[in-house]
């Protein structure tokens, strides 16, 4: 157990650290269990609810604050170095996925949420900013500062966004319908762009986490990465 001498508070730690990781996977943990007892069509078909970008950031969010609970009561700094890479795709995903969803609503919920599957606002909230507000949390309070370059992301990002993208079409093919309304309204072209600018907007988020990671710590190196991602830093 102990402290990167970087990081705000020790972690992993069964002090503060385990209070906010196992408050992250009650809530995480929750949204879950309201999916497993989600009586709808979805759940019957391809995919299940992981055909939702939401439901993969979920998962990959309560891997995350599983992991750094067991690492907090155990002092395995193997499952802390393990969370800290799940993270690196997480945290960002998990801005992305804010963003756009709130962003969206704002202008037309039918775009992103299919009629009769709107939810109420506190599960609401619990897919779709309780994982973000978690995982900043833990990233600036809890965590080493990320080693990973703007390239370096960018690559990650594009992998994840286009796999993704092959998974929607995979589902798509099974069940003939799309996850999101708003992919049905878009040609394949279009739908190439928006998971373009998806990954490019990660590589974005990345660097803003960089950067205030770098201010809530006082890590000049961060802030500077932050200002200039694609540039190496000395």
């Amino acid at each position: 157990m102990g402290r990167h001498h970087l990081q705000r508070f020790a972690s992993p730690s069964p002090s503060l650290s385990l209070l906010i990781h196992l408050a992250g996977v009650a809530s995480l943990g929750k949204s879950f269990h309201f999916l497993l007892s989600w009586d709808t069509p979805l759940a019957e078909s391809h995919g299940w609810y992981f055909q939702f970008l939401t439901i993969i950031g979920l998962a990959l969010s309560l891997s995350v604050f599983a992991l750094a609970s067991v690492a907090d009561i155990t002092g395995n700094t193997a499952l802390f170095e393990l969370k800290n890479l799940i993270s690196i795709v997480a945290t960002p995903l998990e801005v992305l996925i804010s963003t756009l969803y709130w962003g969206i609503c704002a202008i037309d919920t039918s775009l992103i949420v299919q009629p009769g599957f709107e939810l109420s606002t506190w599960v609401d909230i619990g897919f779709h900013l309780a994982p973000a507000v978690l995982l900043t949390l833990d990233l600036v309070l809890f965590s080493p500062p990320w080693t990973i370059s703007g390239y370096g992301m960018m690559s990650l990002s594009t992998a994840f966004a286009f796999s993704y993208w092959y998974w929607v079409e995979v589902c798509f093919s099974k069940n003939g319908w799309y996850p999101y309304p708003m992919f049905e309204l878009l040609t394949t072209g279009q739908r190439a762009l928006l998971f373009t600018v998806s990954a490019g907007l990660v590589t974005v988020f990345s660097s803003i986490l960089k950067w205030v990671y770098g201010v809530v710590n006082g890590n000049e190196q961060a802030r500077r990465e932050a200002h200039k991602p694609l540039k190496k830093v000395q």
